[in-house]
């Protein structure tokens, strides 16, 4: 009968065994969890990591489309100036320039150039660079921009160039 005895001890498990096996099975549940924390953070990492450097790499471009326009401002001015000489005629050079003007300025603006040529707006030392100044007619509080006498130019929101005026008060 002792066989039988010893066969049922063996067999049943014991409270030892059973809290053996729980504190088994939290520690793997412990570490699956540490595990899927690390895992989390570092997804979480290299999505930081690629829009940086997706921010960093359009901010390049930008700086670098920036430094191409700025030099082709003087085109644009040969272009204004040119114009400016051909005022008073019709001729057909005189209208193969400001088409050709008028080309190169709509592709420009479409890809972000803004010109900064405004007449009466209140001058602001950001886009306006003063080099004259005529005295105000009358009560005037805030200077004004009385000619440009070279435009300006913002690419994508930062002034390339500051437009070159004549201030009024």
């Amino acid at each position: 009968m002792s066989d039988g005895v010893e066969q049922n001890d063996s067999v049943a498990p014991s409270v030892d065994d059973a809290t053996e096996a729980f504190d088994s099975r939290s520690e793997a549940e412990r570490q699956r969890d540490e595990y899927l924390d690390a895992l989390q953070r570092l997804q979480a990492d290299f999505e930081n990591y690629r829009k940086r450097v997706a921010r960093s790499s359009e901010d390049a471009a930008t700086r670098s489309a920036g430094d191409i326009i700025s030099k082709i401002l003087p085109v644009l001015d040969a272009f204004d100036y040119a114009l400016a000489h051909f005022a008073s005629t019709e001729s057909d050079e005189a209208v193969a320039l400001g088409q050709a003007r008028g080309l190169l300025l709509d592709t420009l603006v479409r890809e972000g150039l803004e010109r900064i040529d405004d007449v009466e707006v209140t001058f602001d030392p950001q886009i306006h660079d003063a080099v004259a100044h005529v005295p105000a007619e009358g009560d005037s509080d805030s200077p004004m921009v009385d000619e440009v006498l070279r435009a300006g130019y913002r690419w994508k929101g930062v002034v390339l160039r500051p437009a070159m005026v004549k201030v009024r008060g």
